[in-house]
């Protein structure tokens, strides 16, 4: 069994599928390489996502005595959360839908040997 440190973040307010696009880039990276590579990354995921490995970094040496320069990202992945429902009114006294979808993420490190 993999000793693991780890964060969640729930109900934020994006789409799962914008989230997934930045966090395959940092999948399987360390987390130092992570933060470089999300620091640079000209997207709303990103600065989302880059708290994220922080905090789950902090975790790990405060909570499971890792040590950070051995850190990578076992796991990563971004989950449907609710779906918030509007409507927009449409001609002739009709209703379109609007879907306004949000995320639960959730970031897992560990130490490489």
């Amino acid at each position: 069994m993999v000793k693991t440190a780890e964060a969640h973040k729930k109900y934020v307010r994006i789409s799962p599928s914008k989230v997934k696009i930045v966090i395959d880039l940092i999948r399987g990276k360390s987390a130092s390489e992570a933060i470089a590579i999300l620091s640079n990354t000209n997207k709303k995921a990103s600065g989302l996502v880059l708290p994220m490995i922080k905090e789950a970094m902090a975790n790990a040496e405060n909570n499971h005595e890792m040590d950070a320069n051995k850190l990578y990202v076992y796991e990563i992945y971004a989950n449907d959360g609710v779906t918030m429902k509007r409507i927009h009114p449409r001609a002739k006294g009709s209703a379109y839908p609007i879907l306004k979808r949000t995320s639960h993420i959730t970031v897992r490190l560990a130490e490489k040997e």
